[in-house]
């Protein structure tokens, strides 16, 4: 009968299976400082400059500031450590990669007659925009009576057990994957919580209970939690651009936007709590994702005067369609009648999700710039950028419709400040710059305001230039361990430092 069951409410259960939240959402509406060594060396403040291929990421216009045809290419050392505090636990981790972030051309066509439109540039820029390279662990002695039963049974409470529960005779690993095809991801959260024995059912003989209890008696939990994650986010920016007599430029972006990104986290729980029947979990979730996506920016620069130039820029929303796979493991020890029982759930399944559609929130940009002649420069940007506005879709579905509520709820518009400088020596260029990130979060702790700076240095052989430049931020986040039930936080206190070596030359 069960099986019957099954098969029957198949057909209705299309978006059940999706489990995208808060989390999903803002990774990929945040964009970091990545592009060429002089761009990261002015901390991004660009957007009145112009001149430079990561530029035109900021602002489409900047690729008709060229007086020729140029192309760049970057190559980047990215560090980043974690200072993770867990109730009284404290750990540190590390990590470091290389690879290629930046890379691009324009080519620039001058007018051949009296027109006033004195050149016009196409060109294409491929930047990184951002990087999920990450690792931390969180340890410590939870006394706030939180463990991981909680997350199973906040999926339990009010299913059916027929429909949380494997059939007699079936293997946990075909019935893992049967209500998660039938009923979704919450059934089949509830269902590792049940066959592990963490959670059990008021009447165990009753199909249709739909209340449950922890098998774990209340006190003090010892957490050691990893979470390690690798991939990016890019964009290729095709640019269309043009100068309007003598002080005005122009530009469009049409951009495609690709995700890949993998994350592994890894919870081991142990409990000497009087009463309690389990007394070590072991619980592991593994995410793959992939994407792509569309948005288009537009772009001015106007010379006010020789030494002045103001920017604006337009970035709409980008319109991504996301790909999940996930797959789980848990492992229990528990008592059973005085020894030691053991129950590992390895359904070694990939569940696959139906895409889903990701819209970005827009961002609006203004900037100034002050040039000193051909000895140096001052450079600021302001953006905005209301993450609020992030949205899943089809917004008619119910469970996206309730996370965008809570999108809604606990995100805010968030301004952006970058300020950069530039003197000339003879054929050195130093360069240095700071920026200001304002929390997207409305309490201002889940993820933190951000804090960077920048130093560089180039040198001009005449047709070529080589650039270096480090810089570096600080940002505190509180990340809850899990969203739903065990919601304690770690306090990681991350910082980002890079090393960039572009390489650039007119054509």
């Amino acid at each position: 009968m069960k099986k019957i069951n099954l098969l029957i409410i198949s057909a209705l259960a299309t978006f059940a299976v999706q489990a995208q939240d808060i989390t999903d959402a803002l990774r990929y509406s945040q964009d970091e400082i990545q592009g060429t060594a002089r761009f990261r060396a002015l901390s991004g403040a660009f957007g009145a400059l112009g001149g430079d291929m990561s530029a035109v990421n900021i602002n489409p216009a900047s690729s008709a500031v060229f007086s020729q045809s140029h192309a760049s290419f970057t190559l980047s050392n990215v560090a980043t450590s974690n200072d993770t505090q867990y109730f009284n636990g404290f750990a540190s981790s590390s990590d470091s990669n290389f690879d290629v972030n930046q890379g691009g051309a324009s080519f620039v066509f001058a007018s051949r007659n009296d027109s006033p439109w004195r050149k016009f540039s196409v060109g294409v820029a491929y930047d990184r925009t951002n990087n999920y390279d990450d690792n931390w662990n969180a340890r410590g002695v939870n006394t706030n009576n939180q463990s991981i039963d909680l997350y199973f049974l906040n999926y339990a409470d009010g299913k059916r057990l027929d429909q949380i529960s494997a059939l007699p005779g079936e293997s946990l690993a075909d019935a893992y994957q049967d209500i998660g095809n039938v009923y979704g991801f919450a059934n089949q959260q509830a269902f590792l919580g049940f066959e592990s024995f963490i959670v059990e059912a008021d009447d165990i003989n009753n199909d249709a209970n739909t209340t449950y209890f922890s098998n774990l008696a209340d006190g003090t939990f010892n957490h050691n939690y990893s979470y390690a994650s690798t991939g990016y986010n890019g964009k290729i920016a095709f640019n269309l651009a043009t100068q309007y007599e003598d002080n005005l430029y122009l530009g469009m972006n049409l951009n495609s936007h690709f995700i890949n990104y993998d994350r592994s986290t890894l919870l081991f729980e142990n409990n000497n709590n009087a009463g309690s029947i389990v007394k070590s979990i072991e619980f592991e979730n593994i995410l793959s994702t992939t994407g792509s996506g569309f948005s288009f920016q537009l772009g001015g620069i106007l010379k006010l005067s020789p030494e002045f130039r103001l920017g604006v820029a337009f970035d709409s929303p980008t319109w991504y369609t996301i790909k999940e796979e996930t797959s789980q493991y848990l492992s229990t020890v528990r008592d059973d009648g005085g020894s030691n029982a053991t129950q590992v759930i390895n359904p070694q399944t990939v569940n696959v999700y139906p895409d889903y559609k990701l819209q970005t929130p827009s961002k609006i940009t203004g900037s100034l710039a002050y040039i000193f002649g051909t000895q140096g420069l001052l450079s600021f940007d302001y953006s905005r950028k209301d993450y609020s506005k992030t949205k899943f879709k089809p917004t008619t579905d119910a469970f996206f419709a309730d996370q965008n509520d809570i999108i809604g709820n606990t995100l805010t518009a968030a301004s952006t400040y970058r300020l950069g400088g530039e003197y000339k020596v003879k054929q050195f260029s130093f360069r240095g710059g700071y920026r200001f990130e304002e929390s997207p979060y409305k309490n201002g702790v889940t993820v933190g305001d951000l804090n960077g700076y920048s130093l560089g240095i180039g040198y001009n052989f005449g047709n070529t230039k080589l650039d270096v430049t480090f810089d570096q931020f600080n940002r505190t986040n509180e990340t809850p361990l899990y969203n739903v039930g065990l919601t304690d936080a770690a306090i990681i206190d991350k910082t980002n430092s890079n090393v960039t070596l572009s390489l650039s030359f007119n054509i």
